[in-house]
């Protein structure tokens, strides 16, 4: 075999073991990434995590950061879960006194209402 032979037989190893890297890469690194957007409720959860969570506790469990800041878990004791989709949509203006404005999108909304509606204490 000559040498220009061999070199391409080495760079298509080589090329073949990067793209096999790569795909095994993807695949192991991004399963969150489907998972999280595979139910509306996932997606609400991931939207409350990026935005909410460093004051609010999101899940069905765990104290909130901060002190003013209710539980998501409890808000259906105050709270129609359902009536918070106009604010969510509007902009959330009244809450802890230096909570930030939030608005989200019509299908960010459906998203968070439904995460809600699964974590809520009876």
């Amino acid at each position: 075999m000559s040498l220009a032979a061999r070199s391409v037989r080495a760079m298509r190893g080589v090329v073949l073991c990067w793209l096999l890297l790569s795909l095994l890469t993807i695949g192991i690194a991004r399963p969150g990434l489907g998972e999280e957007a595979s139910t509306p409720a996932r997606r609400g959860e991931a939207l409350l995590t990026a935005n909410c969570a460093r004051c609010h506790a999101i899940g069905r469990s765990g104290a909130s950061a901060h002190p003013q800041a209710p539980p998501f878990r409890t808000l259906s004791r105050k709270f129609k879960i359902e009536g918070l989709a106009e604010a969510l949509a509007e902009g959330i203006f009244t809450g802890h006194p230096d909570m930030p404005e939030f608005v989200f999108e019509a299908d960010e909304v459906g998203a968070i209402i439904d995460y809600l509606q699964s974590i809520q204490q009876r």
